[in-house]
């Protein structure tokens, strides 16, 4: 088990290491903007503002891809290793136990997969034109409907929610 000193330490090392990869290469590669400056997105994401540029964006790009390619790639690889270990265990249960612990990894595995992939996909992916509007879709997919999709996806293995879905249906199909 873990302790709280632990936890603590671990807490406060992330916090500083995400705010030295967010806001420190905004600090030392500051971007010209040019006009019009009207960023085709919903938010004011790091690779929509570089679009804005009126100089060569390269490193700037490359840095962006190698920081997402550390923040993303490096957890996503680590869950999924986690998974693999998960499954070979529960593959050695000989019980009930397995399906109910199969059927909570893959509400797991598909929130992960939304949430990681999308992110892939937006920093890690090729680079979009400017005008494309992929980008921005893509971000509130990771933003906003991922997250409000997790307590649906982690409900549907709960009893009282699978019960009331089966009575609303119920409820429907004898109204029609």
């Amino acid at each position: 088990m873990m302790k709280w000193p632990i936890c603590y330490r671990l807490t406060t090392l992330i916090w500083i290491i995400s705010l030295m990869v967010t806001i420190l290469p905004s600090l030392l590669m500051p971007v010209a903007l040019c006009y019009p400056n009207q960023i085709n997105h919903f938010m004011c994401e790091s690779l929509a503002v570089l679009h804005l540029s009126c100089e060569k964006n390269d490193i700037k790009e490359l840095v962006i891809f190698l920081l997402s390619f550390i923040t993303i790639l490096f957890p996503f690889l680590f869950i999924i290793i986690s998974y693999v270990c998960i499954i070979i265990s529960v593959l050695k249960i000989r019980s009930a136990g397995r399906v109910k612990a199969f059927s909570t990894c893959t509400s797991h595995v598909a929130v992960v997969a939304m949430y990681f992939g999308t992110g892939m996909v937006t920093y890690l992916g090729p680079s979009q034109d400017k005008s494309s509007n992929q980008g921005k879709y893509v971000s509130i997919f990771y933003v906003a409907i991922a997250p409000l999709l997790n307590p649906l996806i982690y409900s549907l293995n709960n009893r009282e929610v699978k019960k009331t879905f089966t009575m609303y249906k119920f409820t429907i199909l004898s109204l029609t």
